[in-house]
C-alpha cells in the first residue's frame, strides 16, 4: 500500500487505531452557537472510541446539543508526520457500568479541574494519512527541537 513516489501514504484503519492509541492530546471540532469550536484534549482509545473527560461547560454542552463532532490526533518526528481524524457522535456516559469502564481506561484530567464527566466519541468514519516531510521541513523542524535534531 505504500507508494514511495507520494509524500502522502493513507493509514488502514488499524493503523490509525494504533497511532491514535500511541498518543494522549487531541482535539475535539464541535460547534458552539452556530460556529465551530475547536478544544485540545487529552483522551484515551478504549473498545475503538475515544473517550475524554471534562467539567460542566461548553465542551459539554457543546456535545449534548449537537453530537456530531470530529476528532483529531497528530504527531511527528523529523521525517515525517501523520494525522487520523475521527467523524463521530459524541455523547456523555451516565450508566454505572459505562463509566465503570470508562475509568479501567486510566484517563486522568491534565489539569486540577475537576472533571468527573466521560465523554465518549463513537465513530463513524476513521482516516489517517502519513506525511513524509522535504529535506527543508526535516531541516528546519530538527533546527526548532533539540531532541529531533
Amino acid at each position: 500500500m505504500t507508494d514511495n513516489s507520494s509524500p502522502i501514504t493513507v493509514l488502514p484503519l488499524s493503523e490509525c487505531w494504533d497511532l491514535l492509541a500511541g498518543v494522549s492530546l487531541g482535539r475535539l471540532v464541535t460547534s458552539v452557537d452556530g460556529n465551530p469550536a475547536i478544544f485540545p484534549v487529552n483522551f484515551a482509545v478504549q473498545n475503538r472510541t475515544i473517550l475524554f473527560r471534562t467539567a460542566q461547560g461548553t465542551k459539554l454542552v457543546s456535545t449534548a446539543i449537537n453530537n456530531n463532532v470530529l476528532f483529531e490526533a497528530d504527531d511527528h518526528d523529523d521525517k515525517q508526520g501523520w494525522s487520523v481524524i475521527v467523524a463521530g457522535t459524541a455523547r456523555s456516559l451516565r450508566e454505572d457500568d459505562e463509566i465503570a469502564e470508562a475509568q479501567r481506561s486510566g484517563l486522568l484530567p491534565w489539569t486540577t479541574t475537576d472533571k468527573p464527566h466521560f465523554v465518549q466519541i463513537r465513530p463513524r468514519n476513521v482516516t489517517g494519512r502519513r506525511f513524509a516531510f522535504g529535506p527543508a521541513t526535516a531541516q528546519a523542524l530538527a533546527a526548532e527541537d533539540p531532541v529531533l535534531g
